[in-house]
């Protein structure tokens, strides 16, 4: 099969250049276009300059439009608005698009559900193996354990993450939450500040710490009367969500159109 042509969004930042440096050294891909904010001061850059690779020609540019004709599909790890925006851009030109994007809302997903009527897209709040895996794990571990044991999930990110709690707490959460039978929304404690009262049986609690160049750490925790289970994933290197990411590129190339995740790609979807 030919080499993918993949369009990076938000190809300035770190993550979005950390896939331009994977997308290079893959012999199954080929950067189709990189796309920015049109209000970025590095429109117009090389990509491959920004990447740490040297020139490679593809500038990066602030409409979509510009390029999406000549790629096969869009990888995204931006913000919730240029992620609809795309999603729209990817559903009616029939393209692949990759979410890595967090932190979006209810009323978001919604719009990327359409969107997925006429694209194959693949969104998740965490690419890695490990953390679907976690997830598997925590959903698992819900459901074997009684109410008797409290369920708690700690998150650390850089401080330059926009959103709280990560998109990958929130995911556990949900997988807690269904090991649990019921509903995160109704479940889950986002903050505790003063005089709180006593833990309320049932509770989901999150805890949000940010510093310094933290890639993501996550841990579950399952507190009982006299023990506890912590499941624990640490991220060194972000080049890991970018290698998944094009993994999950690769198979969305082969499916029909509709809304996937991750644990359809790596297999865990019935673990």
């Amino acid at each position: 099969m030919a080499e993918m042509r993949l369009i990076v969004a938000g190809a300035g930042g770190r993550m979005g250049r950390t896939l331009v440096k994977a997308i290079a050294e893959s012999k199954q891909f080929k950067l189709a276009g990189a796309l920015e904010d049109a209000r970025s001061p590095l429109i117009g850059w090389d990509a491959g300059t920004l990447a740490g690779l040297g020139e490679n020609g593809v500038k990066l540019v602030g409409d979509a439009a510009q390029v999406i004709g000549v790629a096969d599909g869009i990888i995204d790890f931006t913000i919730p608005q240029a992620t609809l925006e795309l999603a729209a851009i990817a559903a009616k030109a029939g393209k692949v698009h990759i979410i890595g994007t967090t932190g979006t809302s209810a009323a978001d997903d919604a719009r990327i559900a359409e969107a997925a009527k006429t694209a194959v897209i693949v969104k998740s709040g965490n690419m890695s193996l490990g953390v679907n895996l976690l997830t598997a794990l925590t959903k698992r571990v819900a459901k074997t354990l009684d109410a008797a044991f409290d369920i708690e999930i700690l998150e650390m990110h850089h401080n330059q993450k926009i959103d709280a709690p990560s998109g990958t707490a929130l995911m556990l959460g949900h997988a807690a939450a269904e090991g649990r039978g019921v509903d995160l929304d109704k479940s889950a404690v986002r903050s505790r500040d003063g005089h709180t009262g006593a833990r309320r049986s049932g509770d989901i609690g999150f805890a949000t710490l940010r510093g310094g160049t933290v890639v993501g750490e996550h841990t579950v925790m399952f507190v009982g009367p006299a023990e506890r289970i912590e499941l624990v994933h640490k991220a060194q290197d972000r080049m890991l969500f970018a290698s998944v990411a094009l993994h999950a590129a690769l198979w969305a190339r082969t499916q029909k159109p509709g809304l996937y995740s991750m644990m359809d790609v790596l297999g865990l979807k019935d673990f």
